[in-house]
């Protein structure tokens, strides 16, 4: 069976994005980049809610992409990527995928089936609705050390507890702190 993981960034007061889905508070210095080239290295299965897909394909597939950071870019283009959106219609992001029914079904199917393990990239509504469905074995989570005034939480309306078991930590030089965790049920 294939793991899924979920990566997101927040801010010191749980923020996955601010006002308008800005993210433009994360600061990505060299040792979160490296840690990004290691995550795309490991060939997962790329999965994206509509409105994080939009931001990353209008962003790695760029010239200014792939000059500021190749290797990432590389990845990301190069990755097989599935977004779940009941509004795209198409996509001309290389590798994608686009599902618009059964969102938990499809990827309750992927985690079957799938030879690559599975990768949630950023997609606030549906990190939420796969916590509550148990389909996530693992969430990396990197706070950065900052603060904003407003935007939209983490795991955002949930409607349960989620009890988890820190795994592993580390302390980034930029004051970022990367947390693993996995389910306490599993």
């Amino acid at each position: 069976m294939a793991k899924l993981t979920v990566f997101n960034f927040i801010t010191l007061n749980g923020f996955f994005k601010g006002m308008n889905n800005d993210i433009s508070w994360h600061r990505h210095g060299e040792e979160e980049g490296k840690y990004s080239q290691e995550m795309l290295a490991e060939d997962n299965l790329l999965l994206f809610g509509r409105t994080t897909f939009e931001m990353m394909a209008g962003f790695w597939p760029t010239p200014m992409a792939i000059e500021h950071d190749p290797i990432v870019a590389k990845g990301m283009n190069d990755a097989e990527k599935i977004v779940f959106s009941k509004t795209l219609k198409e996509t001309d992001w290389s590798n994608s995928t686009i599902v618009s029914d059964n969102m938990i079904t499809y990827t309750k199917h992927l985690k079957e089936n799938s030879p690559k393990n599975i990768a949630l990239l950023g997609s606030g509504s549906v990190l939420t609705q796969f916590a509550e469905e148990n389909l996530i074995d693992e969430y990396q989570i990197m706070i950065d050390p900052i603060a904003i005034g407003a935007g939209t939480p983490l795991l955002n309306g949930m409607k349960q507890p989620l009890p988890l078991k820190l795994i592993t930590s580390k302390i980034l030089k930029s004051g970022t702190v990367l947390l693993h965790y996995k389910p306490s049920n599993q």
